[in-house]
């Protein structure tokens, strides 16, 4: 599996966030992507190359987040991406079922700026 080593893909539909997130990971040196919603992020993990991660809200327009951890899990290129779950939903229930689709972490929104980059860097080495 070839990935660019240091791209990240983000979907996060809420243009805050994912300004905070894009400017966060490019001051750490990675090239970010967004997706504004799910037929984006699909238009993208279908052309974009392999990225290094994947920051992905559950609660977006078109595709949820559920569904598109399940496409990119069946892609082949993509199907040893680490994949981070990022979301207001913290129910039980919503964790579960993301760890059980294929997530690697699951992190609540709001989030603390320092533990969020703390988690990614785990996959980030």
């Amino acid at each position: 599996m070839s990935t660019t080593k240091n791209s990240i893909l983000i979907v996060e539909d809420d243009e805050e966030i994912a300004y905070l997130l894009k400017f966060m990971l490019e001051r750490e040196g990675y090239a970010v992507a967004h997706a504004i919603d799910g037929k984006e992020a699909i238009r993208l993990i279908d052309s974009m190359p392999v990225p290094k991660l994947v920051l992905l809200d559950v609660m977006l327009p078109y595709h949820d987040g559920f569904q598109l951890i399940d496409y990119i899990r069946r892609k082949e290129s993509w199907q040893g991406i680490p994949v981070v779950m990022l979301t207001a939903k913290v129910k039980g229930d919503s964790i579960a079922r993301a760890l059980e689709a294929g997530a690697d972490d699951y992190v609540a929104k709001p989030f603390q700026p320092v533990e969020l980059m703390a988690r990614l860097r785990r996959f980030l080495k």
